[in-house]
């Protein structure tokens, strides 16, 4: 962003909404006290309120969570401190998952909070954003999810095979078979098309369930999952919702109907070689050197984020993660369809969906309990949450109380606000509203 640009953002940002007026009524109580005080203790809280990055000064005040003798104010930073545009992190990212973050929330916390060697941990990896950054950095990449899918869409980025290798295997694997389809699926797929996918899929759960699953075809098994439904020819269904969000049966005829649309051919060899070039285009040997260092030490598990015990206490130097935000993400529906390529059995995972602030609050503590066990002393946690509910519920408030009575010490509160974004965009969602344009991370010290 340049630097007039931002300059005349925050102008206008300053004429219409002062930063004491966008915060809660607690908050406010701090404002004047804190932005004359002299900046935070740590080194992370004295770069963040000199930070010019983007052309801005950061904002400065106070949040507050719990009350009575639990109350706490913590200093929060709010500017833009990574980038907004898309495709900037590395090509390998380009893997789609519902609500995942952006590479550069990771890295901004990995370069600053751990070095090289140490160990980078999400319980609530996703599709792996910070175990993956936290490899191609120079660090040992632990990550957690319980859902199984997690691990297959991860695993294959840091043990990446070649191209060629990638291309005589779909020539060698048999597409022509497939058996009985799936009636059902034909509202995504052209007949020849799904008959290709039944018949990789069989190839590939044989090759898993006979321990014969090697680096290549657990690539071509990630590759496929993240082709088989989206919006655009580089698909293999035809025009749906983003490749995020797999909808119902029900769903897709009513989308096939309203665009008087019918399933296209797609060449499944086509599809998955094309995604494969352009997450491997880029990939340097060096690059490929650090991946194979950090896959021989990632320990990828699929367990809830409370129960974590094969990782050793005191094993991890950060944490970088966003839990599920209250009921705002319904995660097995979106994955339905990848977990039926899969053979994972979407009904038997236990995604955590709490309906009420109470009971998120509840499970965070477990998860922040168990945190406290694997961080080291001196490490850190950096918890992304957010605004739900049209900004009406700010879970960092939520998040502070609980991170202390378990024993990890608030340090700061960071927001990056940023201009539109392409969800926001795309749901029609005006900029800064409903917490779609802010990250807000509570750093936390394990003491």
């Amino acid at each position: 962003m340049a630097a007039t640009a931002a300059g005349r953002r925050l102008a206008r940002v300053s004429r219409q909404q002062p930063p004491e007026a966008a915060v809660a009524p607690q908050q406010q109580l701090l404002f004047a006290e804190l932005r004359a005080r002299p900046a935070g203790s740590s080194a992370l809280a004295r770069e963040l309120l000199a930070f010019r990055g983007f052309g801005q000064r950061t904002r400065f005040f106070a949040t507050v969570g719990g009350d009575g003798e639990g109350r706490r104010a913590v200093d929060t930073f709010v500017n833009e401190f990574w980038t907004s545009r898309q495709r900037q992190a590395h090509d390998l990212h380009e893997v789609s998952y519902r609500a995942c973050f952006k590479p550069q929330v990771p890295a901004f916390f990995v370069d600053r909070l751990s070095r090289p060697g140490d160990v980078v941990y999400d319980p609530f990896m996703g599709r792996g954003t910070t175990p993956l950054e936290a490899a191609l950095r120079g660090r040992v990449p632990y990550g957690n999810d319980v859902n199984p899918l997690s691990t297959l869409l991860l695993r294959p980025r840091l043990r990446p095979p070649e191209l060629g290798a990638v291309e005589r295997r779909l020539r060698e694997i048999d597409l022509a078979g497939g058996g009985e389809l799936p009636a059902d699926l034909l509202v995504f797929f052209h007949e020849t098309t799904l008959r290709e996918l039944c018949a990789l899929r069989r190839h590939l759960l044989a090759a898993e369930a006979q321990g014969h699953l090697d680096p290549v075809d657990d690539w071509i098994r990630m590759v496929a999952v993240n082709r088989l439904t989206g919006h655009s020819p580089g698909f293999l269904s035809v025009y749906t919702l983003p490749p995020n969000q797999a909808v119902s049966v029900a769903a897709q005829r009513r989308i096939n109907d309203k665009r008087n649309q019918r399933p296209p051919r797609r060449d499944l060899r086509e599809v998955v070689l094309r995604k494969s070039r352009a997450l491997l285009g880029r990939l340097t040997d060096d690059e490929r050197a650090q991946l194979a260092v950090a896959a021989a030490q990632a320990r990828l598990l699929t367990r809830p984020a409370d129960a974590t015990r094969e990782l050793p206490a005191g094993s991890v130097q950060l944490v970088v993660t966003s839990p599920p935000f209250l009921d705002v993400v319904q995660y097995r529906d979106d994955n339905w369809l990848r977990c039926w390529f899969c053979g994972i059995d979407a009904d038997a995972v236990p995604v955590t969906m709490a309906r009420t602030v109470p009971a998120w609050g509840t499970a965070m503590a477990a998860v922040l309990r168990e945190l406290h066990r694997v961080v080291r002393p001196g490490g850190h946690v950096a918890f992304e949450v957010g605004e739900v509910r049209r900004g009406t519920v700010r879970l960092e408030e939520i998040v502070i109380p609980i991170a202390a009575s378990v024993g990890l010490s608030p340090e700061l509160v960071l927001v990056n606000d940023q201009e539109f974004t392409k969800t926001a965009n795309c749901w029609g969602i005006a900029n800064n509203r409903m917490g779609t344009n802010t990250n807000r991370v509570v750093v936390l010290r394990r003491d």
